[in-house]
């Protein structure tokens, strides 16, 4: 954060302790017990907040919307962004994104937490969705590493938002895992009606129960902030999380669904994903399949 003094970052530290050692301006910001106080989280609540689903269900599938034009084939890996217009040390992550979003076999996503809101700057975008799932994702790891800014990868590996170098070593890692990215996953637009396909799954073993879910999302969003560590900025946000909705269950079995644009629609909402995730909302785990498509 601004305000702590310029020293290495030390990773062993972060891993043994159990909290991010923020010495320099990039180190995440973590919250938790061990901080000094102004950056001190008291209590997390997390909140469920969360769209109902469309139909009954449990594995992770999140679509945003698609147009007529096609989604992109195979993508390796999805990454999710825990970042805050109130961290100081989340700039460089919010621009790798941007870099990460050019590449189609890389579906890169912004998820604005809400938890540093109380530092004196609401965050415009923040969803206390995203809180809680990044808390979950926690939770499954079985660490307390909660931080920003925070790349999740596929589901799985957990690295600093701003570490290209182990961003990319994440995805090679990740994608050895049998079933991560293997289910093909396609979305088409009919009229006012998104259509959202999911084959079945390759894997050997049975993929488990999940959820799927239907995510509209914003390219790129401009934000002028003006109180907190970043005061007197404009950040550019990418593929930004705008809503979440259930669309229904996957089993391992293909199956399709429909969902009305309107239920995702919003101003400033220009793309879609659909990703496939094993587990469950509250149990998030691996990524097995993903597409996404431009709106205009």
């Amino acid at each position: 954060m601004a305000t702590r003094k310029k020293a290495a970052y030390d990773k062993a530290a972060f891993a043994r302790l159990g909290h991010a050692v923020q010495e320099i301006n990039d180190a995440p910001c973590k919250y938790g017990s061990t901080l000094p106080p102004v950056h001190t989280m008291t209590a997390y609540n997390c909140i469920s907040r969360w769209t109902g689903a469309l139909g009954a269900g449990a594995l992770g599938v999140c679509a945003l919307i698609a147009v007529i034009r096609p989604a992109e084939a195979n993508p390796r890996a999805v990454v999710e962004l825990f970042t805050s217009q109130g961290c100081s040390s989340c700039p460089p992550a919010d621009r790798l994104v941007g870099e990460l979003a050019k590449d189609p076999s890389v579906i890169a996503l912004s998820m604005p937490v809400d938890y540093w809101d109380y530092l004196g700057w609401k965050d415009t975008l923040a969803d206390s969705r995203f809180s809680a799932r990044q808390k979950a994702y926690s939770h499954v790891r079985g660490d307390r590493n909660l931080y920003t800014p925070q790349m999740i990868v596929n589901g799985s590996a957990q690295v600093i938002g701003s570490d290209r170098a182990a961003i990319d070593s994440a995805i090679k890692n990740t994608t050895k895992t049998e079933g991560v990215m293997s289910v093909p996953v396609k979305m088409t637009v009919s009229g006012k009606q998104l259509n959202v396909s999911v084959d079945a799954s390759k894997m050997s073993t049975a993929a488990g129960r999940g959820e799927v879910w239907l995510c509209s999302v914003s390219r790129a969003v401009p934000i002028s902030i003006g109180r907190g560590e970043n005061r007197g900025r404009e950040i550019t946000y990418y593929n930004v999380v705008r809503n979440l909705v259930k669309v229904g269950d996957w089993n391992g079995s293909s199956g399709s669904w429909t969902v009305p644009l309107d239920s995702i629609s919003r101003d400033g909402v220009d793309a879609a994903v659909v990703y496939v995730q094993d587990g469950n909302r509250d149990k998030p785990g691996a990524m097995l399949g993903a597409a996404m498509t431009e709106l205009r």
